[in-house]
């Protein structure tokens, strides 16, 4: 059964609620680092909060990026792992099988 072309994923992974989560967390931190926007004298000193602003934005994102990278890289890791199990499992239970109708010694 084919899923139409706009949901390639019902469930959302733990992996990006967490990243969602963490570049909110991060925005809110560098908003709160900036200066108090009722004393507004300089603009030059409004123009360097507005760029460690966007700092921490590409910073948390860029974490975000290498967490899921390495993360995803875990994942088929274990995918792998897991599939040669079976396989070793399968070959195993022929095994098994040939011995018991006397193929094999």
């Amino acid at each position: 059964m084919r899923r139409p072309h706009g949901t390639c994923g019902s469930r959302s992974s733990p992996a990006a609620a967490f990243f969602l989560s963490a570049a909110a967390i991060c925005a809110q931190f560098a908003t709160g680092l900036a200066a108090d926007p009722s004393k507004d004298d300089d603009k030059a000193q409004s123009k360097g909060h507005t760029g460690q602003t966007v700092l921490f934005v590409l910073i948390g994102i860029g974490a975000a990026i290498l967490l899921s990278f390495f993360l995803f890289k875990y994942w088929q890791k274990k995918k792998r792992e897991e599939q040669h199990a079976r396989l070793l499992k399968l070959f195993e239970e022929d095994d098994d099988i040939e011995m018991e109708l006397g193929l094999r010694d």
